[in-house]
């Protein structure tokens, strides 16, 4: 069929042509947003979940759900070698001009820049945080958010920023992706700040996202945190929800996936929604049409494999050392299925000492390659990437 009426759209965080299986995730969303906004206690969520699953699809859609609801709503995506305040501020900043842009002067607003400013400040004067200079046009409020300690300073310069939006009846609403990649004082700092809004009843949200490990790591940061935040797991779609991803869109067009086809692209991608599209986008464009038929989505599973071996899995496997490869290849042989494997096991494996092994296994967690979904197991976080590890690496074995 015609690749220009392709309705698939495979990419990281591109949205789907129907977001299917998600419609509690987004009411809880929804029931949140409102009682924030209503000055309503309410927990904040952190979407958790593997590669693939659509957790920045969520944030997306949070994002667009709460600038419907009236609040002041930003995207944020936490890297590696990248701190924390050097994401915030930026962001805080847009918020507190959108603020300032009603003709009635606020004073809290005008106070929220300079606590800003302060913050800033005192963390560039910190080298080790980073250059997060800003021109704000005002003098920064000495004492308030400007001691140098992240946890003291982002509680302060939330509170800031929260009075500000209460000031001009509004809300705000943070969307942050990738947060198994901030530092365990940065998590700790986030955790204190949003807690300081919670106590002090500030309409202030935070959405994020991050791989299973988040949940440990926030825990570890602060013992409160798990009364702070829900954890709402995304996990792959059940077949029914990847029969509508698939019919849904080429209905539309006058098309259809035969019922044999929808089961063996279920079968090939486990429901993981990233590979959905993957295998849908490859097969519209092998089919002869109107009817996807199987043997298009077994030819779409050979493009698809092609196609994510050079991109989607190379691009992980690329940054990776030579010894983390082993440990990787190692994780793929104990297990055809990407299922966890004992820690010990794989250090057998690898014909080392489990303590040997330990700095290899943390890295690798840090890079979001692998995590610990129970004490001394360790899984990947990619979905099919032991076999990509098998396809990579066929004649490996220990050096």
């Amino acid at each position: 069929m015609n690749p220009l009426d392709n309705p698939f759209s495979p990419g990281a965080g591109s949205p789907p042509p129907e977001l299917v299986g998600r419609d509690l995730l987004l009411e809880r969303t929804t029931i949140t947003l409102h009682r924030l906004r209503a000055g309503r206690p309410a927990k904040s969520l952190i979407f958790v979940g593997l590669r693939g699953v659509g957790k920045t699809v969520m944030l997306n859609r949070v994002r667009m759900i709460a600038i419907e609801q009236g609040y002041r709503a930003v995207h944020l995506e936490a890297r590696e070698g990248k701190a924390l305040p050097q994401l915030l501020v930026p962001s805080l900043r847009q918020i507190l001009f959108q603020l300032d842009a009603a003709a009635v002067v606020s004073e809290k607003v005008k106070r929220g820049f300079r606590v800003l400013r302060s913050f800033a400040g005192a963390l560039t004067a910190k080298a080790k945080m980073g250059d997060v200079e800003i021109e704000l046009g005002v003098d920064p409020e000495r004492g308030s958010g400007d001691s140098g300690d992240l946890e003291t300073d982002l509680a302060e310069l939330f509170a800031a920023v929260g009075q500000a939006a209460a000031d001009r009846s509004t809300a705000i609403a943070l969307c942050l992706d990738e947060m198994q990649y901030l530092s365990e004082l940065e998590l700790s700092a986030l955790i204190m700040a949003m807690h300081r809004c919670s106590q002090d009843a500030l309409p202030v949200a935070l959405f994020g996202a991050g791989l299973p490990q988040v949940v440990g790591l926030a825990g570890r940061s602060k013992s409160y945190a798990e009364r702070l935040f829900d954890y709402p797991i995304i996990g792959p779609l059940p077949l029914d929800d990847v029969r509508d991803a698939l019919q849904a869109p080429v209905q539309k067009q006058g098309a259809d996936f035969a019922d044999e086809a929808v089961a063996t692209l279920f079968q090939a991608t486990h429901g993981y929604p990233y590979f959905v599209q993957q295998w849908a986008y490859e097969a519209w464009n092998i089919a002869i049409g109107p009817t996807i038929s199987n043997s298009d989505v077994d030819e779409a599973t050979r493009t698809s494999v092609a196609e994510l071996d050079r991109s989607f899995f190379r691009v992980r496997f690329d940054r990776l050392t030579p010894r983390e490869k082993d440990y990787l290849r190692a994780l793929a042989a104990l297990g055809e299925d990407d299922m966890p494997q004992r820690s010990g096991d794989i250090a057998i494996a690898l014909r080392a000492r489990p303590q040997s092994v330990a700095p290899l296994r943390n890295g690798l967690i840090k890079k979001g390659m692998i995590y610990s979904p129970a004490h001394g197991d360790v899984a990947f976080t990619v979905p099919l990437f032991g076999d990509f590890m098998r396809r990579a690496m066929p004649h490996w074995e220990v050096k």
